[in-house]
C-alpha cells in the first residue's frame, strides 16, 4: 500500500510540474492578404464551413478549446497544429504557386471524398466540424471549379 501512494504522489507532482511547461500558441488577429477566403472571396457558406471544418489545424489562428491549458492535451495540440499547417496553410494560400495550389485542391478534394479531413479525433469533440453528404459534395464542386480557373 506504501509504494502506491509514493507511485501516486509521483505521478501527481510529475503531472502538477508538466502544467508549467508552456507551448506555443497558433493565435493572430491579422487576417492576411494571402488567405485562401481573402484571396478567392468564396461564397459564405463555403466559408463557413472552411472556418469550421479547416482552419483551426490549417490556418495561423486557432480556437482553442478550453482543455487546451492541460498538459499533455496541449502538447498533443501544439504537434498536431504544426504538421496541418505544414501540410496546408489556408493564411498562405495566395504564396503558393499555382502548380502548388492545384496540388492542394487535388489533395483536399480526395481528403474530403476519402472521409480523411476534417480528422475524427477532431471531429469527435467538434461536432460543428462534421461534414454532411451536401455540405462534402458542395466543398469539392467548389474546389474542382476552382482548380479548373487556374489551367
Amino acid at each position: 500500500m506504501r509504494v502506491l501512494k509514493i507511485i501516486t504522489l509521483v505521478l501527481l507532482v510529475v503531472f502538477v510540474g508538466i502544467q508549467l511547461v508552456p507551448t506555443e500558441r497558433n493565435q493572430s488577429d491579422v487576417v492576411p492578404k494571402t488567405d485562401f477566403i481573402v484571396a478567392n472571396n468564396p461564397p459564405k457558406d463555403i466559408s463557413n464551413l472552411l472556418k469550421s471544418s479547416c482552419y483551426d489545424c490549417h490556418s495561423n489562428n486557432t480556437d482553442y478549446p478550453w482543455y487546451n491549458k492541460v498538459q499533455p492535451v496541449s502538447w498533443f495540440l501544439e504537434r498536431h497544429i504544426k504538421k496541418g499547417k505544414s501540410e496546408l496553410n489556408f493564411n498562405e494560400w495566395n504564396d503558393y504557386s499555382n502548380r502548388r495550389k492545384n496540388s492542394k485542391l487535388k489533395s483536399i478534394i480526395n481528403q474530403i471524398k476519402d472521409n480523411e479531413m476534417p480528422l475524427s479525433s477532431y471531429t469527435l469533440i467538434h461536432k460543428d466540424a462534421i461534414l454532411s453528404k451536401t455540405e462534402k459534395t458542395f466543398l469539392i464542386d467548389y474546389m474542382k471549379k476552382l482548380k479548373d480557373s487556374l489551367k
